[in-house]
């Protein structure tokens, strides 16, 4: 990875006792005010974090800070959970000298439980000690949950800005969002209104394309702050901004899948020859959260029919006998065809087994309908999801 250094930013990441003994407080501050921006889960439920956030970001005002934790999700929680993000929020100012509503929390972990705020309190009067311009990875390390590594991705521009992000999610993962928390920061000037919407364009563009088993979180967030630190001003659909931007989104969301819960394998699904972008992405995410497919995908069993199943359930006007799909390489290239005209070809069935043996492969589905396309990145389905999740509490 890329030096992750952003200017005018510091991080840090310190253990409190939310978790046994794992980094639990990550603590992102800039040493002059931030443009915000924030997209967020679409579910109804939404936790006491979340709805702070969304508040703030509404408002348009300055930030200078995010302070997140593992291990408590904070949802669910009724008003005590939104008193404990406003605290969290004022702990986090008093040690940077902000005011409260210049200070965006996150939290991810065990829906339901009350937050233990002296050991939160503690946390955040620590990170807030050892916040360095380096100190990105521990602040990853500190936002996951059932992650195994953290999520880091950095671009410098030869515009003389750099932007870079944090990310965790591992399982509750579906699109609009996934279950994750993301923070992103870039030292280039950008207006609140542009940085908004290119941020999210971005993320329907990367985090809305992911699936891990097709649930949705509470408490699903991304931020983007903007503190002008290079001098470089940057302009409503800046070109080069918005590549880079969603450069550092697409890496941390194919990291979430490639990092998600029990999986062996990464599932590239190109959908093409849709009568529309929406179409082709029900029809990705169809198969992208069934579980037979996804089982099939970790048993390495090139067993289309359960592919074209789910493309004919996925609530849009399909025609079998106007598909083709093909099994893809890791380099995304069309490997072995399996399906077209409705029916099976002549394919090599232990050379296809092979390839889906393999960490990285996918396929391309081409609904003859249209021109419109998307691609999904999914994973497989293990017995250790099972395991992960049936013991996730206790």
């Amino acid at each position: 990875m890329t030096s992750f250094t952003v200017r005018g930013f510091r991080a840090a990441g310190v253990h409190c006792g939310l978790k046994v003994d794992d980094k639990d407080i990550a603590f992102i501050a800039s040493d002059r005010p931030c443009a915000a921006a924030g997209v967020f889960t679409t579910n109804h439920v939404k936790a006491a974090p979340v709805l702070l956030d969304e508040a703030v970001i509404r408002g348009g005002g300055a930030v200078r800070a995010v302070v997140a934790n593992a291990g408590n999700a904070n949802a669910c929680t009724g008003e005590q959970g939104m008193r404990d993000a406003q605290a969290m929020a004022a702990a986090a100012a008093s040690m940077i000298g902000c005011e409260p509503g210049e200070v965006l929390v996150l939290s991810t972990g065990v829906i339901g439980v009350p937050m233990p705020m002296e050991h939160v309190r503690h946390g955040i009067e620590t990170a807030a000690g050892q916040l360095e311009a380096d100190g990105w990875r521990d602040a990853a390390l500190a936002i996951m949950t059932t992650d195994t590594y953290p999520k880091l991705a950095c671009v410098h521009t030869d515009a003389g800005y750099s932007i870079g992000g944090i990310a965790k999610g591992a399982g509750m993962i579906a699109p609009n969002m996934a279950t994750m928390l993301a923070v992103i920061v870039t030292d280039a000037a950008v207006p609140q209104p542009a940085l908004q919407a290119m941020l999210k364009r971005a993320a329907d563009h990367s985090f809305n394309r992911i699936v891990v088993d097709g649930d949705m979180s509470t408490n699903d967030t991304v931020l983007l702050l903007a503190n002008g630190a290079s001098g470089v001003e940057v302009g409503e659909n800046d070109a080069k901004f918005y590549a880079a931007l969603e450069t550092v989104c697409t890496t941390l969301a194919q990291e979430l899948v490639r990092n998600a819960e029990g999986a062996t394998k990464f599932v590239t699904l190109h959908i093409t020859g849709a009568e529309s972008v929406e179409a082709a992405r029900a029809v990705g995410n169809a198969i992208a959260t069934s579980p037979l497919c996804k089982t099939a995908f970790y048993g390495a069993d090139p067993n289309w029919g359960r592919i074209i199943a789910a493309a004919g359930r996925a609530g849009v006007t399909v025609d079998a006998g106007r598909m083709a799909l093909s099994l893809l390489d890791a380099e995304g290239v069309e490997a072995i065809r399996l399906f077209e005209q409705g029916g099976p070809t002549n394919y090599d069935e232990p050379a296809a087994i092979a390839l889906m043996s393999g960490e990285a492969w996918g396929f391309r589905l081409d609904l003859g309908l249209g021109e419109a396309e998307t691609t999904i990145w999914t994973c497989d389905l293990s017995h250790d999801y099972v395991t992960i999740n049936g013991h996730y509490r206790t």
